[in-house]
């Protein structure tokens, strides 16, 4: 029943809860909680307007009891609830109401009461800095809160339950200790207290091992402290503990082991013998020193390993190796140690030493090491003389001996042993020896030092050919030199020297001088040690220097002699004539020749070269000749008019131009002209002419050619008339130039052509038949011996008329038009 009526009342208090959050959500009106104890809880709410007190009822929600009713005024805005049950939850509603008794608004919460206050059994300090609190159970409580109080300063702390601890305390300080129990609802007045006062502080140690067989411990003093305790042991628990009381600040322990870890605890104590905090220290013993130190060198790698027994303790060794002022050092965790990068020739004094966390050890008795001698240095190698090698050095500190090698290039090598400072060696042209030098002791080979090469001389060529080419040029070829990187051939001569350099090997020698005696040698070169200049060399000498034509004379039309410059001995010299017309040649020891039967009208390129028994020479410069044009073979004469002759000729080979003449006592006529004829005016007729023609050439060079005479043409006759001969007669009358010349009369008309040939001696000539009523043409011509009729006379024209059927008057016209053209 009593758990059916608490339900009720929650679900009524929850209703209410919900009304009161209605009205106060139009109203305004609220309740809130601002703090709350075991028995009390503090009330505070908004003035309302119009209202002149507030009611408040507090009815204990899961407790039969009765409802606590307070009244408070208008100006009274908080409200505290007393003498409630602690750990219960209240329904709590409050009522705003006017002057006449009318509820204004009304609001409700649900608020639960602190547990109960509770009760310290004790309080009492284990550590310097905490208090640990015990205490009965609170029912309700879920945590508690413990408070310690020193002057005006404290310290909270929240806990779940008994017993608490209060933590970051003073030692040696005196505390008031309270404690408050927590729900949901809030915290309980404070318990009445309970003094308690933190122990000492523990001193704080400075702990060393200033020997492998003991420790030494201090500290600061400690606030309150009367005396301190410290204890020693073993930690692995081996052995005694020992332990010392004092009222000093240090300790020392002494006669421990050696690389060993103690356990130190301390703590002090107050007046009262109370012990404070304590304070623990692991602290080891410094090491003893190594023992058997050995010492292996590695030559090759120029380092020393070092090695010891394991000292008790140690956590890790450092290996020192020392050499005048240079140091090197060496630190591992094991029982051995590499020293690296020491230096050739040197010695060290080698010593270990141990070390853990409280310290070193001695270092061990110094192991004198002796390390390889150094590569020796100051190498020079040089050919005392050819094939032999002298390598030679400086000594080295702690060098006992040393060895040479030599390799030469071919793979194959020799070494020499000596505890000398060079050696000799056998060498070849053309190779290159790599030469390293080693120094020897009881700790090894020294390390490789410089490796040196030395090339030799490059061997001379073999099978050396010099062939001359040409007159100034010499082919040299050889067989290939071992070593030779390059070849200088080089030709002295009297005045000069001819050097050619090439990798090939041959070489055109090139610009000689001619007729000249040649010493031609082939050194061979390499840029390692230069030129071999002990080569053989062979003579060859020169072709004859080119003559110089120094004159050409002409000795007859086709002859010509060449004159030049002699400048070689015991050398034959061809001149040769070259044209389109052939070759002509003339051979000579002296300074000229005779080139015979040359052709007219011929131009030729003259050269000369000279023979000896070392070849021939180049042809000397080509001097242009031309011989003189020839003579035209035919030449013909043509009387055109009797004052004009025309002549013609054949081309004479090589003539450009042609000057003819015709010369009589009588007078003369020239033509000059281009071409192979020619009109010669101013003829004077039956005159006996000489005839002569001249061919030039281009340069003026000319042929006087000489023909048979010429004697021109009869005269024509002057005074040509015609008369009327009878009834049908013409008579043809003239006046002979020469009375001893025979002429020949042709009339030409539309009707008839007419001839008549006079008797020799008469200037006359009758045609009796002719055809009147006609125009005639007339001419008379002279008749050469061979019968042949002159055609240039003048034509005359003469009318004959009809008289009836018989010739008329006969009436002279003028010329012919063809005789005006002439």
């Amino acid at each position: 029943m009593c758990g059916a009526k608490s339900k009720s009342l929650v679900f009524i208090g929850l209703l209410f809860n919900c009304l009161e959050m209605i009205f106060s959500a139009n109203t305004g009106f609220s309740l809130s909680v601002y703090d709350v104890t075991s028995r009390n809880i503090y009330l505070r709410w908004p003035k309302l307007s119009g209202a002149s007190s507030y009611r408040v009822i507090a009815t204990a929600v899961n407790t039969v009891g009765h409802p606590l009713l307070a009244h408070f005024s208008d100006v009274t805005l908080k409200g505290t609830l007393t003498s409630l049950i602690p750990d219960t939850v209240y329904a709590i509603q409050a009522e705003a109401i006017d002057k006449n008794g009318i509820t204004l608004a009304e609001t409700q919460i649900m608020q639960s009461t602190a547990p109960d206050i509770p009760v310290i059994d004790q309080a009492y300090s284990k550590l310097s800095n905490s208090i640990t609190v015990e205490w009965r159970a609170v029912p309700g409580a879920t945590s508690y809160l413990l408070t310690a109080q020193d002057g005006d300063s404290f310290i909270e702390t929240i806990v779940a339950n008994s017993p608490g601890t209060v933590t970051g305390l003073k030692p040696a300080t005196l505390y008031r200790i309270t404690i408050r129990s927590i729900n949901s609802g809030g915290k309980s007045q404070p318990s009445p207290f309970r003094k308690a006062k933190t122990v000492l502080a523990a001193p704080i140690l400075s702990v060393s091992s200033p020997s492998c067989d003991s420790i030494a411990v201090s500290w600061k003093a400690v606030y309150m402290a009367a005396g301190f305790s410290v204890s020693l042991m073993r930690s692995d628990g081996l052995g005694r503990m020992v332990k010392e009381n004092t009222t000093d600040t240090s300790l020392i322990f002494t006669s421990l082991d050696p690389g060993t870890l103690y356990t130190i605890k301390a703590y002090a104590w107050n007046v009262n013998g109370i012990p404070g905090d304590d304070f623990t220290y692991n602290q080891r013993t410094s090491p003893n020193a190594p023992a058997d130190v050995q010492v292996t060198f590695n030559s090759g790698a120029l380092r020393a390993v070092v090695s010891w027994m394991p000292a008790e303790g140690a956590l890790t060794y450092s290996v020192t190796a020392s050499s005048g002022l240079l140091k090197l050092k060496c630190n591992t965790s094991s029982a051995s140690c590499a020293v690296p990068s020491l230096q050739c020739g040197s010695e060290y004094y080698v010593s270990v030493t141990a070390y853990n966390d409280a310290g070193s050890s001695k270092p061990t008795d110094a192991v004198s090491l002796k390390t390889i001698p150094c590569a020796p240095v100051n190498i020079s190698i040089e050919e005392d003389e050819s094939g032999h090698l002298l390598v030679s050095w400086s000594s080295v500190n702690f060098g006992h001996y040393y060895v040479v090698f030599v390799k030469s290039d071919d793979g194959f090598e020799v070494h020499c042993n000596t505890s000398h400072t060079q050696c000799h060696f056998q060498s070849d042209c053309g190779f290159t020896y790599f030469i390293s030098v080693f120094a020897y002791n009881k700790a090894g080979q020294s390390p490789l030092g410089d490796v040196f090469n030395y090339t030799t001389a490059p061997c001379c060529p073999g099978d050396f050919q010099a062939v001359l080419v040409s007159s100034d040029t010499v082919h040299v070829s050889w067989a290939p030199a071992r070593g030779a990187e390059v070849y200088e051939t080089r030709a002295v001569g009297w005045r000069s020297t001819v050097l050619c350099n090439d990798s090939a090997t041959a070489c055109t020698l090139s610009a000689l001088q001619c007729s000249t005696r040649y010493s031609i040698a082939v050194y061979s070169f390499s840029e390692a040690r230069g030129s071999n200049m002990s080569c053989a060399s062979k003579y060859v000498a020169t072709a004859p220097c080119s003559p110089e034509i120094k004159n050409i004379s002409k000795e007859a039309p086709s002859v010509i002699s060449v004159h030049w410059q002699s400048n070689n001995e015991e050398a034959t010299y061809i001149v040769t004539a070259r044209g389109e017309a052939g070759f002509w040649h003339c051979t000579s020891s002296g300074n000229s020749c005779t080139l015979i039967s040359l052709p007219c009208g011929s131009a030729f390129s003259v050269s000369a070269i000279a023979r000896s028994p070392a070849g021939q020479s180049l042809p000397s410069y080509s001097v242009p000749l031309e011989t003189a044009p020839c003579c035209p073979n035919d030449l013909i004469l043509t009387q055109v008019t009797q004052s004009v002759t025309n002549i013609s000729w054949s081309v004479g080979m090589g003539a450009q131009t042609y000057l003819t003449t015709l010369e009589s006592p009588k007078g003369q006529a020239k033509c000059h002209t281009l071409q192979n004829y020619c009109l010669l005016g101013c003829i004077t007729c039956s005159t006996n002419y000489t005839v002569s023609l001249k061919a030039i050439s281009e340069t003026g060079l000319t042929s006087s050619c000489t023909y048979q005479g010429y004697s021109s043409s009869a005269c024509c006759p002057s005074g040509v008339k015609l008369y009327r001969l009878g009834s049908n007669g013409i008579r043809v009358y003239w006046r002979a130039s020469d009375e001893m010349i025979n002429y020949n009369t042709d009339l030409h008309g539309s009707k008839g052509n007419f001839t008549c040939t006079p008797s020799s001696g008469l200037s006359h000539c009758d045609i009796t038949e002719i055809p009147c009523g006609d125009v005639y043409t007339v001419v008379v011509s002279p008749v050469t011996d061979k019968g042949l009729k002159l055609t240039f006379c003048p034509r005359k024209i003469y009318s004959v008329t009809c008289s009836g059927s018989s010739v008329g008057m006969v009436i002279y016209r003028g010329k012919s038009n063809a005789d005006q053209h002439i």
